[in-house]
């Protein structure tokens, strides 16, 4: 039985062409995220495949940082789910998962002497350094998307500037905040997709 692909309404020029494309991807994907792996699904999806347009990357990286679990793996079952529907989320799951999982162990074992070791925790703080530039790095690159922002330019930065204080500075915990400033940022781009309709 052949493969029924599930309407997407995405504006990017490509799609995942198969499951095994999607387990490819994905897996090579899950090789390149040392740390900043933002930095890595958002080259590798938007800017390499075109699975996604930087807009549409944006929304579904925000669903995926407020569902439990990780971010990356929220949205490999997304992309995996809206193309090839249960069996193409459970494909990008495995080729994220299953490489990384099996070197981490390969590395675990190989390190388990030396990991009290100060080169061993310099190296770690170093790679740290690399991951927070990374997702600063894409951070910067993506805010000219919310231009296209229902809520405007400097609103979204506005609520970014709030979170990065609740959560950096003031050590809120994240529930706190998503409960706080989620529903208050949800109610007033409804506010504002209606205004603009509205016009």
């Amino acid at each position: 039985m052949s493969d029924v692909k599930q309407t997407h309404h995405s504006t990017a020029s490509n799609a995942p062409q198969s499951k095994t494309d999607l387990f490819v991807s994905f897996t090579l994907l899950a090789l390149q995220g040392f740390g900043g792996v933002l930095a890595v699904v958002q080259r590798e999806l938007v800017d390499k495949k075109q699975w996604l347009t930087n807009d549409e990357f944006i929304e579904d990286w925000a669903v995926a940082q407020i569902l439990p679990g990780p971010n990356v793996v929220n949205l490999a079952l997304m992309i995996g789910g809206r193309s090839f529907g249960i069996a193409g989320a459970l494909a990008a799951l495995s080729g994220l998962l299953l490489a990384p999982t099996v070197l981490v162990l390969l590395l675990a074992a190989a390190v388990a002497g030396v990991a009290d070791s100060a080169v061993v925790q310099g190296m770690l703080r170093g790679m740290g350094a690399v991951s927070a530039g990374l997702i600063a790095a894409v951070g910067i690159k993506l805010m000219g998307a919310l231009k296209n922002n229902p809520m405007g330019l400097l609103t979204c930065i506005g609520i970014g500037a709030l979170t990065f204080i609740a959560i950096g500075l003031l050590r809120l915990q994240l529930a706190w905040v998503l409960l706080s400033l989620g529903p208050l940022a949800s109610v007033w781009s409804a506010h504002c997709i209606k205004q603009r309709g509205a016009i």
